[in-house]
């Protein structure tokens, strides 16, 4: 077992200190609410590589997130963009344009990481440059059933059936990490679409499910339709307030804002006894959880 396996055991059996990639122990948590790095640990290194997802373990991140497209054959990928635009570096007949019309051999010709360095030198490393494009089965050939996976199935074309809800599912079910996803939800599903969560809840009614929400639409009457169907709901972090955190919970949702980064934002944001949230940096959410003791609920898990 890797090493970050070893740590990510450690971190999923409670809220105990870990090694922090700078060799310190990462502090104790006051306040049990659920750290999901978004991309990974996007704000400290390009997004939606294995590099990103393997430094949010190690800065304590509870969930590792990841958005996925298929490939024109058939693949699951983690990216966040519809095209490759922004983030892909290479070839343009494989490393431009949207992600669906690509075959798995000509996204892997692609490196993710040189715009990262590009973007934000301040925060560029050598070994950033290169990464690939993680499928979603590489991923979990990675961590298995060590970490906790929170998985979004983006909107595209989808044409070859079956279906991404029904390969998710053929995957989770491959990797043994249904009935993880079942029992303690290790592997969480959302969507902005609904079809796409009512699809999975028909394909299997036992995987939880969030629904992603836009902006200025989460209110009690769309909360109470949406408690048929999910586990929770992930508002942006613009909407949230006390208020609405306890109208979600009086319908039994989680709540799990996005994307939360300001350490001003997080202490806001967790003041308001949300179960979790969203974030680029998760050593700066474990920090402020560390530091406060919020006297919230026990939040939903």
């Amino acid at each position: 077992m890797r090493p970050v396996l070893i740590l990510a055991v450690g971190l999923l059996a409670g809220c105990g200190s870990s090694v922090a990639p700078n060799g310190a122990a990462t502090p104790v948590l006051k306040t049990d609410q659920v750290i999901v790095a978004h991309r990974g640990a996007s704000g400290h290194a390009p997004e939606h590589t294995l590099a990103a997802y393997d430094l949010a373990l190690q800065m304590g991140a509870e969930y590792i997130e990841q958005d996925v497209y298929s490939t024109s054959d058939g693949v699951l990928v983690c990216l966040h963009d519809t095209t490759l635009d922004r983030t892909a570096r290479g070839p343009a007949e494989n490393c431009t344009g949207n992600v669906n019309s690509k075959t798995l051999a000509q996204l892997k010709t692609c490196d993710m990481g040189s715009w990262f360095n590009e973007t934000y030198p301040d925060r560029a490393k050598p070994e950033y440059v290169g990464q690939k494009i993680p499928t979603l089965e590489e991923v979990f050939q990675r961590y298995g059933r060590d970490v906790n996976y929170y998985i979004e199935i983006k909107p595209g074309l989808d044409l070859t059936p079956p279906s991404v809800a029904q390969r998710l599912l053929d995957l989770m079910q491959q990797y043994g990490l249904r009935e993880g996803s079942v029992q303690r939800r290790q592997v969480l599903v959302q969507s902005f679409i609904p079809t796409v969560l009512l699809e999975m809840q028909r394909l299997d009614p036992e995987i939880p499910l969030i629904q992603l929400m836009q902006p200025l639409t989460t209110n009690a009457a769309t909360m109470a339709l949406i408690a048929r169907y999910s586990f929770g709901i992930g508002p942006p972090m613009s909407d949230v307030s006390a208020s609405l955190v306890q109208q979600a919970h009086g319908l039994g949702l989680a709540m799990h804002p996005y994307t939360v980064n300001s350490t001003e934002d997080l202490e806001r944001i967790a003041g308001y006894c949300v179960d979790g949230m969203f974030t680029n940096f998760p050593d700066r959410y474990r920090e402020v959880l560390a530091a406060n003791k919020y006297d919230c609920p026990a939040p939903i898990r």
